[in-house]
């Protein structure tokens, strides 16, 4: 699919777009959006171009029919642009190479088709098959700015592609795919979290501009409704080894000190659960987003880590918060370990106040 660049702006704006235009970046700034969107997924695909493979129609079905106007996706694993040695670009599909090449045209078919076609795309990836996050909004609705990091800087990107920050008129959209908490006292495991957390939570309080949707795989559980058998995965271990801290003992995603940090996350950014808001008891076929391998010892054992999280602000416009895989056998998960998570938001005040001067 042919893509069109523009120059970007310092300060992570830039020039008017073209209707078919978007930036290198994803920052736009455009004319002519119809109103903010309500509808939202959020879905820890487990490598995007197998899903492309293995299970589009059905995905289709279901996008579809539900019709979100902001498609948030997390481990897309589709490699940055450049070539071996050279810089990569976060924002753009790897195709250096025959089989990159191969790979990125069957995903553009495949986006390219109804009802992707009706949606613009932003990228930031990882160097490798690994990681990665995407962004789908649909065309009618212009994001003020996108950017790829915490920072809010312009063309910077995470390591691993793990932000993408879109600014509409009245909210941010913060789409995360936050690291696993890993096992071991060891660079990529407890202390790459406890960084991750401690900027996500500066974010929260220096954003204090719009309200704030945060969604994505977050990798975390935070209380044990959020759990199908809480023992079992608080009591978990990798080959035996115990840490030295008791919060850091357990399951990646339900320790005691992530859980902890989550909630403290939560609570100073005035931020609210969508799902656990609407929800209040725990729901052993529809209550969890990742379900364990139905063969072995995690069969049955399923987590809720995906998530909509929204500014306390938006609270009475929520409408819908629902987990859309059911069961053990992973029904409605499209061929991932995760399934997809949707929000539904009523109109703002601002919105139905231009209704009710137009009727």
């Amino acid at each position: 699919m042919k893509r069109f660049f523009r120059p970007v702006e310092k300060d992570g704006s830039a020039k008017k777009p073209t209707l078919s235009s978007s930036s290198e970046n994803g920052e736009i700034s455009g004319e002519g959006s119809k109103k903010e969107p309500l509808k939202f997924i959020t879905w820890n695909a487990n490598s995007f171009l197998l899903r492309v493979k293995k299970n589009w129609p059905e995905f289709t079905k279901f996008i579809t029919s539900f019709d979100p106007d902001v498609i948030a996706i997390q481990e897309v694993r589709m490699p940055a642009a450049g070539s071996k040695g050279a810089p990569k670009n976060p924002g753009e599909l790897k195709d250096d190479t025959s089989s990159s090449r191969e790979e990125k045209q069957i995903l553009m078919r495949a986006l390219s088709s109804p009802p992707f076609g009706d949606y613009r795309v932003w990228w930031s990836l990882a160097d490798s098959k690994y990681a990665g996050t995407a962004l789908f909004v649909k065309k009618c609705f212009q994001p003020q700015k996108v950017f790829f990091n915490l920072d809010r800087k312009a063309s910077k990107h995470e390591p691993d592609g793990r932000v993408i920050l879109a600014e509409f008129e009245t909210f941010n959209l913060l789409n995360t795919y936050a690291p696993n908490n890993g096992w071991k006292e060891e660079e990529n495991s407890f202390p790459r979290r406890r960084k991750w957390d401690k900027r996500i939570l500066e974010f929260v309080l220096q954003s204090s501009d719009k309200p704030l949707i945060w969604c994505g795989d977050l990798n975390v559980s935070h209380e044990e409704i959020d759990v199908s058998h809480p023992d079992f995965f608080s009591a978990a271990k990798l080959n035996g080894y115990v840490p030295p801290d008791k919060e850091d003992c357990g399951q990646p995603g339900f320790t005691l000190a992530e859980r902890k940090r989550f909630g403290n996350i939560l609570k100073e950014g005035k931020l609210i659960d969508a799902y656990r808001f609407l929800h209040k008891e725990k729901d052993m076929e529809r209550g969890f987003s990742w379900s364990g391998n139905p063969i072995g010892k995690y069969r049955g054992k399923r987590m809720r880590i995906d998530y909509f999280i929204a500014a306390e602000k938006l609270k009475d416009r929520i409408v819908a918060c629902e987990m859309h895989g059911l069961g053990i056998e992973l029904q409605g998960f499209y061929g991932s370990d995760h399934c997809p998570v949707s929000l539904v938001l009523s109109e703002g005040r601002a919105n139905s106040k231009e209704t009710e001067l137009s009727a």
